[in-house]
């Protein structure tokens, strides 16, 4: 059996040096295009090298805070030039370690870009309001104060936008942070924090360690001088670590996943809504958190709708992401992609018709990677668990309805409630939508995936700890407000 792998051992980065873990244990980042090619070796750390990271993070911290607004924005730029640098080659990577399409992992990597220069200028904006105080001698003020060391903890699925969306505004308001990326993407994250360290940011001001959950994403969230946890990924481990978080009363924010519905309304443009389904539901393998899940589509339309988006789906190109002809890499994992499977056997158990895909992809070359074909399910109802769970793969669940009343009740009858969308022309279906629907983010005529940097994210219900992230929301979790009243 051939390895290819270009041994290169990834470090942790703590107090501005690459160190490796304290019990110098590696885990092996692989291709998921291609198990057999090693894309490089990370630390498997353990709980000292948590504290370490956390003491210096504390100390720098002292004097960051220190710095102006602007001064911090200065650093930011400086890492946005290098990631900009550096675009291609951060993108390969994340191509080669979470098998997304090298366009979308490049699109990826300038929004990440986007993003350091956006909270580089939030450094220049204002942090309070002057309020009218009852003494006419006083004056009163508020402004925000950072919380202080902040623990980052990202998911595999972003490995660039999203460690950066938490990174950056944590830096600018004057906080020290402490990054835990997902073990199958620590390598692109090392490549991001390579950025940071190229733009010279002070030491201790931004840390990395890379390692299991159970054992740096506990060490993290139990930390006593971690004021702060921002975490994205499931459900289940967001609520431990809110859990953990709120017991010894540290700030939390929790962005935890959703079940997106996509309307499709009798009088909808069928064209636009079958490129959105496909664009929203299958585009990164259907692994984000925003993805299109259910479709819930009027009778009226709904074999012409089918009809249209089996056509497209069998048009759509998978295998290696950096191919130019494809347009679905695999799933992040082997385990990513045995999940996958076991909601459709259970879909298939639960008596939807599957009509499209529904297997592992082991011809034409792809045997040795993740692949899955696109898949498709009819006589879907809401109660079915793949009409409740979320799947994280390119799965998309019909579901045939007569009315509007009755699409927007069944796209809120599950716990998630983080994006939705409709397609109509109608203006008061479109109003009763924006009005009646459970979701933080609501999208008409647009697929549910959309995230726009500059606009506050996050979602209802199970979907979110309430908290929400990116634009100028960020400063609510990242900051405290401190009222001032001065009297001579």
């Amino acid at each position: 059996m051939n390895i290819k792998t270009d041994e290169k051992t990834y470090l942790n980065y703590i107090n501005g040096k690459w160190v490796a873990a304290s019990n110098q244990k590696v885990n092996t980042s692989i291709n998921p295009a291609n198990r057999h090619e090693i894309v490089g070796y990370v630390q498997q750390s353990e709980k000292e090298d948590v504290d370490q990271a956390v003491r210096v993070a504390k100390e720098a911290q002292v004097s960051w805070k220190k710095l102006t607004g602007a001064a911090r924005g200065e650093y930011l730029y400086k890492a946005a030039n290098a990631i900009e640098r550096r675009m291609d080659e951060i993108a390969e990577t994340m191509t080669r370690e979470m098998g997304k399409t090298f366009p979308e992992a490049k699109g990826e990597t300038a929004r990440g870009v986007a993003i350091l220069r956006y909270y580089a200028g939030e450094g220049m904006r204002k942090v309070g309001d002057v309020i009218p105080p009852s003494d006419a001698d006083a004056l009163m003020f508020t402004t925000r104060v950072p919380l202080g060391v902040v623990g980052v903890i990202t998911p595999w699925n972003f490995p660039v936008a999203i460690p950066i969306w938490k990174i950056a505004p944590a830096l600018i308001y004057g906080n020290t942070v402490i990054l835990k990326p997902a073990q199958e993407a620590a390598v692109t994250a090392a490549k991001v924090l390579e950025c940071f360290d190229e733009a010279g940011f002070p030491v201790g001001t931004i840390n990395m360690v890379t390692g299991p959950g159970s054992v740096i994403g506990q060490a993290i969230t139990d930390h006593p001088d971690i004021n702060g946890v921002t975490f994205t990924g499931s459900d289940s481990v967001g609520k431990s670590i809110g859990l953990g978080a709120f017991k010894r009363g540290a700030k939390y924010q929790l962005e935890m996943g959703g079940k997106n519905p996509v309307i499709v309304a009798n009088d909808a443009d069928l064209n636009q809504a079958v490129e959105a389904t496909i664009s929203g539901g299958l585009r990164s393998t259907g692994q984000k958190c925003t993805a299109t899940s259910r479709v819930i589509v009027q009778s009226d339309v709904y074999e012409e709708f089918k009809n249209k988006l089996i056509e497209k789906i069998k048009e759509i190109k998978v295998g290696n992401g950096l191919n130019e002809d494809v347009w679905m890499g695999p799933c992040a994992s082997e385990n990513q992609l045995n999940t996958v499977l076991s909601y459709v056997k259970k879909g298939i158990e639960e008596g939807a018709t599957l009509i499209h895909g529904g297997k592992r992809i082991e011809e034409e070359g792809l045997a040795d990677g993740f692949f899955m074909e696109p898949t498709v399910f009819e006589n879907v109802n809401n109660k079915m668990t793949i009409a409740q769970e979320e799947i994280f793969g390119p799965v998309l669940a019909l579901i045939k309805v007569e009315t509007l009343e009755e699409a927007v009740h069944i796209a809120n009858d599950v716990k998630f409630g983080l994006s939705a969308s409709i397609f109509t022309k109608n203006i008061g279906h479109m109003l009763s939508f924006i009005n009646e629907m459970d979701a933080g983010l609501v999208r008409i005529n647009a697929e549910s995936a959309g995230v726009e940097l500059q606009a506050p994210f996050g979602g209802m219900k199970q979907s979110s700890s309430h908290s929400r992230e990116q634009g100028e929301a960020a400063k609510e979790f990242y900051t405290s407000i401190k009222t001032i009243f001065v009297k001579p």
